[in-house]
């Protein structure tokens, strides 16, 4: 099997490894010089960098759905939640985070990221944006870091800019695999989500910007409203298997994100709060994040109580709990009808179908399920300042990315452009790797297509759908999922642990009928894979640095003297074993890590 790579893709039909029932697979080969895996908003903005530091630089997008409506932002957003405003400075932005990640957080990614987020906001309203003004002109504020923008088309505008600074987009390629050659990253594997082809995409550089994971834990809302949920359902954690799976150093997947959203529609609350002043109440009309809360900032709370404190009102008999908007004007709730309009119209939708007056009646709210992801939280890898990982040739922007949170959009752009800087400042130094190796390529096509193949030989196996049920179930009721209030104790984490190693002994019997199951298959391998990392994670910090999103019943405080640190896990692929390692907290901006307020 010789595979010639170049330019352009080159076609090679082959059948990878034994016979599979009379069914072969094509391999699709591309060399580029910087493979870019997810064309989301970090990933758009890493591509037009590049392009515009060098213009004859070959740059490739790889996404599994189609840049002009994948990721996060796919539907769009109604503000800008992370924004330098006259006053603030990065450095008073920098221990902001640090306040709101309850201490621990690290400052030097935050504080580089602080310093490029005005820029690039102000480059993506040259490319279209609209982002609302005051009548001086400067940016409609909405809360101490945010701006307001009409959004609803903010990821075409993106996706448009990558593709006018010159960028290949190869969409609907689901990433598998790093292709690793003599060390370092050398490309990547894709899975076509719509030809069954495997992808060999072999480049001198690599930027991982793929975002975290849902459904890894049971969702909210079951039966067929399952996708009914806050985080991008098509973001698996394929990011952070890559890197896995190398032997990539990862940080900090016990800070998982529980967001607050008004319950069944999974409507973001921001909105309400930040936008229009809605406080938290329970059914008794109290304002107990003020009354509960008070020494932290009552309602300017860090984010994590903001989920915690509802959640304890409804353990301790006094929920439903809400946001008041039952001091909203007529003119306000058309305001907020509009500004839901750029980025969840479906809550619109729903008070329309339901004779539903928010100024007349509290919108009740919920905590979603946990996710995992670098932006709101700091799940990812572990990286220095220029989103370099641990493995050389390969970088990491946005969700994908540790140590960092307080993203939200801006963050993720800017950390886009950093990694595409340091990447073309390091591809002096980093050679064109040689062609993939034939071995690795058949073993990467024999473990893709398995679930196929058994189809195809027995006709009869696990869905990936029952999988990731059963995940989902052990998540939930062991890891601290939704139904047992998020918190959790040695003894659940290790019963979750003996349920996901045997989920992992049945991965051989996934079956896949169609190329829409083969990749459902690899997805929940994936979410599988990145569950494993977060038990090992929650067992290992013997705290509660976060309450709500990592509440331990058996270590209910928090315990700066021996856990103000980072835990970091290496995957082991040879043993299957997540081996933990402990990283300091070092602090790079001055003043008080506990004060909301400068």
């Amino acid at each position: 099997m010789d595979i010639i790579l170049t330019d352009i893709v080159k076609k090679s039909s082959t059948t990878l490894g034994r016979d599979m029932a009379e069914e072969s697979f094509s391999i699709e080969a591309l060399d580029t010089d910087l493979l870019i895996i997810g064309g989301g908003t970090a990933g758009c903005l890493a591509a037009v960098e590049a392009r515009e530091r060098a213009p004859g630089l070959r740059v490739t997008i790889m996404e599994k759905a189609h840049i002009d409506r994948s990721g996060c932002l796919s539907a769009g957003m109604n503000a800008i939640n992370a924004y330098i405003h006259p006053g603030e400075t990065p450095e008073s932005f920098t221990r902001y985070v640090r306040f709101d990640a309850l201490g621990l957080v690290r400052e030097d990614l935050v504080l580089s990221q602080a310093r490029e987020i005005n820029d690039v906001v102000r480059r993506v309203e040259g490319w279209g944006l609209p982002i609302k003004k005051d009548e001086q002109g400067n940016y409609l504020r909405r809360g101490r870091w945010n701006v307001s923008i009409n959004g609803e088309y903010l990821k075409p505008i993106i996706a448009q800019a990558a593709r006018d600074a010159g960028a290949q987009v190869i969409n609907r390629v689901a990433a598998t695999n790093l292709m690793m050659k003599d060390g370092r990253v050398a490309g990547a594997y894709g899975l076509g989500v719509r030809d069954s082809k495997l992808y060999a995409i072999r480049a001198r550089a690599t930027i991982v910007a793929t975002g975290g994971a849902s459904g890894i834990y049971k969702p909210n809302n079951d039966g067929s409203a399952h996708h009914k949920m806050w985080y991008s359902p098509f973001n698996t954690g394929a990011g952070y298997t890559l890197g896995l799976r190398a032997g990539a150093e990862m940080t900090s997947f016990e800070m998982r994100f529980i967001a607050l959203r008004v319950k069944d529609i999974i409507a973001p609350t921001g909105t309400l709060a930040l936008g229009f002043g809605a406080p938290q109440v329970n059914a008794k009309g109290e304002r107990f994040m003020a009354q509960r809360f008070a020494d932290w900032g009552g309602d300017g709370s860090p984010t994590p109580l903001r989920v915690y404190g509802p959640v304890q009102e409804v353990k301790e008999g006094r929920g439903p709990c809400y946001l008041d908007t039952r001091h909203l004007t007529p003119e306000q709730v058309r305001n907020l009808k509009a500004a839901y309009l750029d980025m969840y119209p479906s809550i619109v939708l729903y008070w329309a179908a339901n004779g539903i007056d928010p100024s007349k009646e509290a919108v009740e709210i919920s905590g979603t399920e946990p996710y995992i992801m670098g932006g709101h939280c700091q799940a990812g890898y572990w990286i220095d300042v220029g989103r370099r990982t641990t493995l050389p040739g390969l970088y990491a922007a946005g969700d994908v990315a540790g140590g960092a949170p307080y993203k939200f959009i801006s963050g993720c752009w800017a950390e886009g452009v950093i990694a595409a800087r340091s990447a073309v400042n390091d591809l002096p130094s980093l050679a064109t790797p040689p062609n993939p190796d034939k071995a690795q390529m058949e073993a990467e096509g024999e473990r893709i297509f398995a679930p196929r193949r058994r189809f195809q030989e027995v006709g009869e196996g696990v869905a990936p759908s029952e999988m990731e049920e059963r995940l989902q179930k052990v998540m939930d009721e062991y890891a601290g999922g939704v139904s047992t209030f998020y918190e959790m104790n040695a003894e659940r984490l290790e019963v979750a642990r003996h349920h996901l190693q045997r989920l992992e002994g049945q991965v051989k019997y996934l079956m896949a009928r169609n190329p829409h199951q083969l990749l459902q298959a690899q997805e929940v391998i994936d979410r599988l894979l990145v569950a494993r990392a977060v038990v090992e994670h929650l067992v290992h910090r013997k705290e509660t640095r976060w309450p709500g999103y990592q509440t331990r019943l058996d270590y209910p405080q928090r315990d700066d003297e021996r856990w103000l640190k980072f835990v970091n896990s290496i995957y082991d692929g040879e043993t299957g074993e997540v081996r933990i390692l402990e990283r300091p907290y070092q602090q790079f901006v001055s003043g008080d890590r506990y004060k909301p307020k400068e």
